[in-house]
C-alpha cells in the first residue's frame, strides 16, 4: 500500500530499489525434499534459473548470523541441523537432490523416497561409497556433517516391476525448493549457506496493493512466506481456551405429517373417474401362506434338480462322443500305419537300394515260387508237371538275373556315394563349439592337403570333358603325386602319359573310359595312404598295432579266408559262427531267403520304448535279430498272446510286469492295439486268469532255458 504523502517520484524510486534486491543469487540445484526440504531435478549445467524473491533473501538473512561466533553458537543442536544429499538413481542416472536432517535414519529416508517415487520401501537400496547402507544407521552416524552435501546411490531390487523413475518433470517446477546463497560477511569473505525454501500449496488471500499512474503496473501486497518460528517446549501440557468450552450443535428433527380427505360437497366437485372400488377379499391364513411357500420352493426345486440332471446327460454324451471320437482316430492311425508300411514294402519291392531291400525281394521270390509250385503239384501230374517246373525255374532264374543286374547297378551308385562320403569326411576342418554355443571351425595343415586331393579327385573323375581342361587337370594330378616316389605313383604317371599320347592321337572319349577309370581307382588308393594324406589314419578301419591281429583273426569255412571277428555273427549258443556275414547273406539268397526287416523293426521299437521307460537297461542291446526271430517264432509261434493275431508287422514285444524291465523271461508279445491296455495293468494276478498266467510263465521258462546256453548274455543278464 502506499504511504500517505508519498509522492510518484518516491514510489518509483521504491521500486528500483527492490528490483536491484531481487537480482538472482548463485543457486544450487536440487529435485526433491524429505520433510523440513524441497526437491527439484538436478540441471545439466549445475545451476538453477529461477530467481528467489524477496522473502526469501529475508530468510538466508535472517538464518546467517552477525559474525563467526555467532555461527559456531548455531549448531548446539545438531540433530535438528540439515545436510544435503544427492541420490543418484541407478541405472536411469536422475539426481534427487535432498536437505535431511542428520539425525534421521536410513529408514525414516526410505519411507519419504519410497513416497515420493511411489514404490515399496521393500525394493530399496542405498548405497554409500559402494557399499550397502544398514537401516538403523543415522545419517550422522555415516559422518556427514550439518550444512554438508553428500553422494549416495539407490537402485531397485525389482526393476521390472518397480522401476526408479520421477514422477514429476523438473520443468514443471517454476522455483528450486533448495537453493545456496553466496553472502558476503567481510570485505573479501564469502560464505555459501543452503537456504530451503518452503512451499505452500494454499492460495494466498488479496491484501490489496496500488496502481502505478505512469507505468500501469500493479502491485500486490504479497503474505509472508517463511513459517512461523517454533516456540520451545516448556515441558507442560498446554491448553487453549478454545478446547476447553462447549461445542454447540443443531439438528432438525422431523414432525408426524397431517392428511385430509377431500369429498364432494355443496360448493365443491371431486371428480371419481380414477376411483378404484375396493372388496373384501378372502383371508390367508398362516399356514396357507407357508404352504404356498412350501409349493413354490419344491417346483423351484424340481426345475433345478431336472437341469442339473440334463447337465450330466449332456457331460455324459459329451464324453461318450469324445470316447468314440479317440477310439476312431486310433483306428484310422493303425489304417494308416499299416497303409504306410504296405507303401513302404512295395516302395522297397521296386526300388531296392539296401541289402535288406533285397532281402525282401528275394524273400517275395521265395514265396511266390513256394505258392506255383505247390499250384502245378496239386493240378498237374506226369510229364505235364515236370515240364511245369522247368518253366517255372527257368522264370525264376530271369527273375533272379533281373535282380543281380539291378543290385550291381546299386552297388556302383552306393561306391561312388561312399568314396565321396570318404573324400568329404577327410576334406573337413576341425569343429567345436565354445561354452557359448558358438561354432569354431580350424583348418590344420593335413586338413588343407586333404581338400586339395578331394578337388583333384572331383576334376579327374568329370566325365565327358574338353580335352585342354582334361589335359589341364592331368599336369595338375603329375604334379601332386611327384612329390613322393614310390611303384603307385609311378604307375599314376606312366597311365597319365598314355592318355595324354591318346589324345594327342585324336582317340574317342569313349575308348579312353577305362583308362581313365585307373587313373581315378589308383589315385584313390594314392588318397587312402596316410603317407600322402596324413587326415584317412582316423577314418580307415586298421589296428594301431599289426601285432594285435593274430589274435582278431578267424578262418571262414565258406569262402576259405582269414577275417577279423567283426566279420562273424555270434550264434545263439555263444560260439561264434563258422561262416562270416557275406558267406550268411549269399546262403541266404540262395537257400532260405528269410527276410529280418520285420524282426529288426520290432528290436529297434522294443529298444527305444525300454530307453525311453529306463535309460539305463541294458538286456535289449545285448539281443541280435535272431534272439528276437527265435522269441517270436519258437517260443510265443508268431502270434499275440491275447487274441492270436499272425500279423508279424502289428506285433511288438512289451513287459509282462510294468514295475521290472524287460527281459526275455519278463515279456509279452502283443498287437500294437492292446499294448496300450496291457501298460496300464498294475496287478497281473488281478487282471488276467490262472491259467493265462501260468501259460505265460511257461514261456518265460522256455526263453529262460534258450539263453542259459550263451555264456555272454547269460552272464550279463545275471543268470
Amino acid at each position: 500500500m502506499s504511504k500517505p504523502g508519498e509522492t510518484t517520484e518516491d514510489r518509483e524510486e521504491e521500486e528500483e530499489n527492490k528490483k536491484t534486491k531481487e537480482s538472482p543469487p548463485t543457486v544450487g540445484s536440487t529435485i526433491a525434499q524429505p520433510p523440513g526440504g524441497g526437491r527439484e531435478e538436478e540441471s545439466e549445467d549445475g545451476s538453477c534459473s529461477d530467481e528467489p524473491s524477496a522473502t526469501v533473501l529475508d530468510a538466508v538473512e535472517d538464518q546467517m548470523p552477525d559474525d563467526a561466533d555467532e555461527l559456531d553458537d548455531n549448531e548446539t543442536n545438531v540433530k535438528n541441523s540439515t545436510a544435503t544429499v544427492k541420490v543418484v538413481l541407478v541405472p536411469g542416472g536422475h539426481v534427487m537432490t535432498m536437505a535431511f536432517a542428520i539425525g534421521l535414519t536410513i529408514e525414516e529416508m526410505k519411507h519419504h523416497l519410497a513416497s515420493e517415487l511411489k514404490v515399496p520401501l521393500e525394493v530399496l537400496q542405498l548405497y554409500l561409497n559402494g557399499r550397502v547402507v544398514e537401516e538403523k544407521q543415522s545419517l550422522m552416524e555415516l559422518g556427514i556433517r550439518p550444512h554438508s552435501s553428500t553422494q549416495m546411490e539407490m537402485s531397485s531390487s525389482d526393476p521390472t516391476s518397480y522401476p526408479l523413475r520421477l514422477l514429476r518433470p523438473p520443468e514443471h517446477d517454476s522455483m528450486p525448493d533448495v537453493i545456496t546463497v553466496r553472502v558476503q560477511k567481510d570485505e573479501g569473505v564469502f560464505k555459501e549457506v543452503v537456504v530451503e525454501i518452503e512451499r505452500s500449496h494454499q492460495k494466498k488471500p488479496f491484501l490489496g496493493g496500488y496502481r502505478h499512474r505512469l507505468t500501469g503496473v500493479e502491485y500486490h501486497n504479497a503474505a509472508v512466506q517463511t513459517l512461523p518460528k517454533k516456540r520451545p517446549d516448556r515441558g507442560v501440557l498446554v491448553h487453549s481456551l478454545g478446547i476447553q468450552t462447549a461445542e454447540l450443535k443443531s439438528k432438525l428433527q422431523q414432525c408426524s405429517v397431517d392428511m385430509s380427505t377431500q369429498m364432494t360437497g355443496i360448493g365443491c366437485y371431486v371428480s371419481c373417474v380414477n376411483d378404484k372400488l375396493v372388496t373384501l377379499g378372502e383371508y390367508v391364513t398362516a399356514d396357507e401362506y407357508h404352504g404356498r411357500r412350501l409349493k413354490a420352493v419344491i417346483c423351484l426345486q424340481s426345475y433345478v434338480r431336472r437341469w442339473l440332471a440334463q447337465e450330466e446327460v449332456e457331460q455324459l454324451r459329451r464324453e461318450r462322443a469324445r470316447r468314440l471320437a479317440w477310439f476312431d482316430l486310433q483306428e484310422r492311425k493303425c489304417k494308416e500305419e499299416k497303409e504306410a508300411q504296405l507303401r513302404e514294402r512295395r516302395r522297397r519291392w521296386m526300388n531296392p537300394q539296401t541289402k535288406e531291400d533285397f532281402n525282401l525281394l528275394y524273400h517275395a521270390l521265395q514265396k511266390w515260387r513256394s505258392e506255383e509250385e505247390e499250384q502245378i503239384n496239386c493240378s498237374l501230374h506226369g510229364a505235364e508237371r515236370k515240364a511245369a517246373l522247368c518253366a517255372l525255374l527257368e522264370q525264376e532264374m530271369e527273375f533272379i538275373a533281373a535282380i543281380g543286374r539291378h543290385q550291381i547297378n546299386v552297388e556302383v551308385i552306393n561306391q561312388d556315394k561312399i568314396i565321396r562320403n570318404f573324400l568329404n569326411k577327410a576334406a573337413a576342418a576341425h569343429q567345436w563349439r565354445s561354452a557359448t554355443g558358438r561354432l569354431f571351425e580350424m583348418d590344420s595343415v593335413p586338413d588343407v592337403r586333404a581338400r586339395a586331393l578331394k578337388e583333384i579327385y572331383d576334376d579327374i573323375s568329370k566325365f565327358p570333358v574338353d580335352q585342354q581342361e582334361r589335359r589341364r587337370f592331368l599336369e595338375k594330378l603329375r604334379n601332386t603325386v611327384m612329390e613322393h616316389e614310390c611303384q603307385l605313383v609311378w604307375d599314376i604317371i606312366d597311365l597319365i602319359d598314355r592318355e595324354m599320347d591318346l589324345m594327342g592321337r585324336d582317340v574317342k572319349e569313349h575308348n579312353l573310359e577305362g583308362l581313365r577309370k585307373r587313373i581315378c581307382t589308383l589315385f584313390l588308393q594314392y588318397i587312402r595312404t596316410p603317407a600322402f594324406n596324413p587326415k584317412v589314419i582316423k577314418l580307415l578301419k586298421v589296428h594301431k598295432k599289426p601285432s594285435e591281429l593274430q589274435h582278431d583273426m578267424f578262418f571262414c569255412h565258406g569262402c576259405q579266408r582269414y577275417l577279423w571277428s567283426a566279420d562273424f555273427d555270434s550264434s545263439p549258443t555263444g560260439c561264434r559262427s563258422r561262416r562270416c556275414r557275406n558267406c550268411t547273406r549269399l546262403d541266404n539268397v540262395a537257400r532260405s531267403r528269410d527276410d529280418n526287416s520285420v524282426y529288426q523293426s520290432i528290436l529297434r521299437r522294443l529298444r527305444t520304448d525300454e530307453h525311453r521307460l529306463n535309460p539305463e537297461t541294458s538286456i535289449p542291446f545285448l539281443l541280435q535279430v535272431d534272439d528276437i526271430r527265435y522269441l517270436i517264432e519258437k517260443v510265443w509261434a508268431s502270434c499275440s498272446a491275447l487274441n492270436g493275431s499272425r500279423d508279424i508287422y502289428n506285433l511288438v514285444f512289451a513287459r509282462w510286469n510294468v514295475q521290472e524291465d524287460w527281459s526275455p523271461w519278463n515279456c509279452i508279445l502283443l498287437s500294437k492295439e492292446e499294448t496300450s491296455a496291457h501298460t496300464q495293468v498294475e496287478h497281473i494276478h488281478k487282471a488276467y486268469e490262472t491259467t493265462f498266467i501260468q501259460w505265460v510263465e511257461q514261456k518265460h521258462s522256455m526263453a529262460r532255458q534258450h539263453f542259459n546256453k550263451n555264456p555272454v548274455i547269460a552272464k550279463n543278464l545275471g543268470l
